[in-house]
């Protein structure tokens, strides 16, 4: 599946899990963007800046947080081959995962169904770093995407207990992502 090229700009409301909002700006290989939340009685600001490769894996990520606790920033660094370092340190517990995923970012499901470009029908394990919104914290999440015929993929992360059908627009963006987000612009 071939998608078109991104526009300069999207944005995403929160609802259901978080009140919030996210906003994110494309510059390829680069993607930069802020999300804000109350989530839980606690609120929020994660700033991004990632940046990928012409496949679609993530190369590098820059994640800072702000909330009551403080200030927080972290750094993702992998080789494209599905190794990282967090902080600079090796973090043998993502070993194979080609994306990240921050839990205040309904933008990073983007990058999977891009690498995917499956058929209808066809689905795929896509692990990734997943990073937490009010400590940074890195995780592997493990994750799975089957393309749907009307566009959709159908989604999993069963430590979450999630499973549901993630629309997606033209540019391969994310439209709603039900008890998440929907696509404002």
């Amino acid at each position: 599946m071939s998608f078109a090229p991104l526009p300069q700009t999207a944005a995403w409301r929160h609802h259901t899990a978080r009140a919030g909002f996210e906003v994110a700006y494309f510059r390829p290989p680069r993607v930069e963007g802020c999300t804000t939340a109350v989530e839980d009685g606690h609120t929020w600001v994660v700033d991004y800046v990632i940046d990928l490769d012409a496949a679609w894996v993530t190369r590098r990520a820059r994640i800072t947080s702000r909330s009551a606790a403080g200030a927080r920033s972290t750094l993702l660094e992998s080789d494209g081959a599905g190794s990282w370092l967090v902080d600079g340190t090796p973090a043998p517990h993502l070993d194979g995962c080609l994306d990240v995923d921050l839990e205040a970012s309904a933008m990073t499901n983007t990058f999977p169904v891009h690498r995917l470009g499956s058929a209808a029908g066809a689905g795929s394990a896509a692990p990734a770093a997943y990073v937490r919104a009010l400590d940074l914290a890195v995780e592997r999440l493990e994750q799975h995407y089957t393309r749907v015929a009307d566009g959709g993929y159908d989604y999993a992360a069963p430590v979450f207990g999630v499973a549901c059908r993630l629309t997606y627009d033209e540019h391969g963006l994310v439209l709603d992502y039900p008890g998440l987000a929907t696509r404002e612009r």
